[in-house]
């Protein structure tokens, strides 16, 4: 990477030489301190901010292993794990085409490549075997999306593989893709020949469904399909019968990523679940909105933990809102895009007009003309500058200069937000602030300067390790959202259940495992519900024998794992707690 074009891109080329005279390189760039940036004469507080962001969003450097060695466990763990293994197609006979050098050299192009893919989403590969790669996402570090990362990573390898060249046409991959619960980490043979083995049936159900794959194709079992819901588009194979499996097993083959901006919604079932124990939140909520529809805009941040109803709290504001005349705005902060300037609002203005995957780029750029011409932005000049925003190519010219072009779209994004407030009052959700690129953060808060003086309500939610810069401001209300106490517990586990009471027993249960944060509630009562333990008898449910283990639902298994993997230090300290029990008695 070129630093100096790298300052350019940020606005901030006037640290090039700052950068040249102190020998900061590509290399050095990632592990620059807020303490080095002030050494070499950064002075404001903002560009340093700036730069900082912009390192944390760097890709991962191919050459540099993800995981340390240090930082994998030195033990056997028991472990939900996403095993992807990958495959060329027709490997056989284009080694029987092919010199066995150039065979050699196009196997370590391949193998290259498949290793960035998978470091730029964290995941572990264990084992080359030819033209075979059997890759891990969980392990050694788990991530609360592993199934997502192992989808997105087959999909890309596909993309990426399909572009080497053999010298008989581009290559091609099969990827299979399966989740669940292994015992992960011993150490299997000698020297160089020595990994990490895994024991259970998921790796091998992986490499099963490589075989049944087509070319350039990524299928994935079941679990796995709980796991990343609508997330992407889907065709359903049917069942199929794998060797080595008792009975058939349904499949699917991931065609792309879906539509669906909101994690939330993709994630979760048509139906939302009840909204429990949050009513003095959205009492709050509606008192804002009736301030901003007097022209008194306001700002609500709503913080919390994962999984405790940030988002379905605002789901709620807007159902409450739908029957009044506003203007609703959604915008959707991805995990996966923190480096792509400006994608929220992109994705918005995408989704607003109604482009489709086959829109031609004039059929799109028809739809954003309409879109304007609703808002009362329909000069040649606006058109043309969200055409640049959105990638459409138009005849208009704009400044050559990056700075100025992207002054013009952030002060387009601010004159159609306020042209907007003008015509109707507006509600703006943003969620998922932690992760915001920077130019998207600056131009929220340009926004939220706006707001005070529109009949606006901006409502922000984030998690803990988000600071926003808004707090003190007069407007701006901070709401942090605290977890389930025992009576509300139980009354969402009731809701959840269509008022068919459970044993009181499993009732006590799922309060004392859940902590009151309402995702877990909600995962491990349908589980729980859906796994057959139970029986219905009139208006409740019943169960015959011993009291049923409440297994940790397949959908929580990578969250929690990853909360516990970023306790490294005290790690072996908490699996032996768990072992003991929640009560210990000395």
């Amino acid at each position: 990477m070129e630093i100096a074009g790298w300052l350019r891109g940020l606005g901030l080329e006037q640290y090039e030489q700052a950068f040249r005279e102190n020998d900061i390189d590509a290399d050095l760039l990632r592990s620059l301190t807020a303490e080095d940036l002030r050494e070499i004469g950064i002075a404001s507080v903002g560009h340093r901010r700036r730069l900082l962001d912009a390192i944390k969003a760097l890709p991962p450097d191919p050459t540099t292993p993800r995981v340390a060695a240090r930082d994998i466990p030195t033990g056997a763990e028991r472990r939900q794990l996403t095993v992807m293994f990958c495959d060329l197609a027709g490997s056989t006979a284009l080694s029987a085409r092919l010199d066995p050098e150039d065979m050699r050299e196009l196997l370590g192009a391949y193998h290259a490549a498949v290793a960035e893919v998978v470091a730029g989403v964290d995941g572990f590969v264990a084992k080359y075997m030819g033209d075979g790669v059997l890759v891990y996402f969980g392990y050694p570090q788990a991530h609360e999306d592993d199934a997502e990362r192992a989808v997105r990573a087959g999909l890309a390898l596909v993309e990426r593989i399909g572009q080497l060249q053999s010298g008989a046409g581009a290559l091609a991959s099969r990827i299979g893709i399966a989740t669940g619960l292994v015992v992960v980490g011993d150490l299997v043979g000698t020297g160089e020949a020595q990994e990490r083995g895994v024991v259970g049936e998921t790796p091998n159900l992986a490499a099963r469904l490589q075989a049944i794959a087509p070319a350039n194709g990524v299928i994935i079992a079941g679990a796995t399909r709980r796991l990343v819901g609508n997330l992407f588009e889907y065709r359903d194979l049917g069942t199929v019968e794998i060797k080595g499996l008792e009975t058939p097993i349904t499949v699917w083959q991931v065609l792309r990523p879906s539509a669906i901006d909101s994690r939330f919604e993709a994630l979760r079932s048509p139906s939302l679940s009840p909204l429990v124990g949050r009513d003095a939140e959205m009492e709050l909520l509606l008192r804002r909105w009736g301030l901003a529809k007097e022209g008194e805009g306001q700002i609500v941040l709503i913080s919390g933990e994962p999984g405790i109803g940030k988002s379905r709290l605002t789901a709620a504001a807007q159902e409450r809102l739908a029957e009044e005349p506003h203007i609703r705005l959604r915008y959707f902060c991805s995990p996966y895009h923190r480096d792509s300037a400006l994608f929220p609002f992109i994705s918005q203005l995408e989704a607003a007009g109604g482009f489709a995957r086959e829109d031609a780029p004039a059929a799109k750029l028809d739809k954003l003309a309409a879109l304007l011409s609703r808002s009362g932005e329909d000069d040649p000049q606006t058109l043309a500058i969200f055409a640049e925003l959105l990638g459409l190519p138009i005849e208009q010219t704009l400044p050559a200069d990056p700075r100025q072009k992207r002054e013009l779209i952030l002060d387009a994004l601010i004159a159609q937000f306020e042209g907007l407030a003008r015509r109707q009052p507006v509600l703006l959700v943003f969620e998922d602030a932690q992760w915001i690129d920077q130019t998207s953060l600056e131009l929220l808060e340009r926004a939220a300067d706006r707001v005070p003086r529109l009949p606006a309500l901006m409502v922000i939610t984030f998690r803990p390790e988000f600071e926003p810069p808004w707090t003190g401001h007069a407007q701006v209300t901070a709401l942090t959202l605290s977890r389930l106490g025992q009576r509300d517990t139980t009354t969402l586990v009731e809701r959840l259940t269509g008022g068919k009471q459970l044993p009181a027993e499993i009732t006590d249960r799922i309060v004392e495992r859940t902590d009151g944060i309402p995702l877990f509630v909600e995962e491990l009562t349908k589980s729980l519900v859906e796994s057959g333990l139970l029986r219905e008898e009139d208006s409740r449910y019943v169960h015959s024998g011993p009291l049923p283990e409440l297994a940790i639902p397949s959908s929580l298994h990578d969250s929690l794992m990853a909360r516990l993997d970023r306790l490294a230090p005290v790690k072996e300290i908490a699996q032996i707690g768990a072992a003991i029990g929640r009560e210990i008695f000395s």
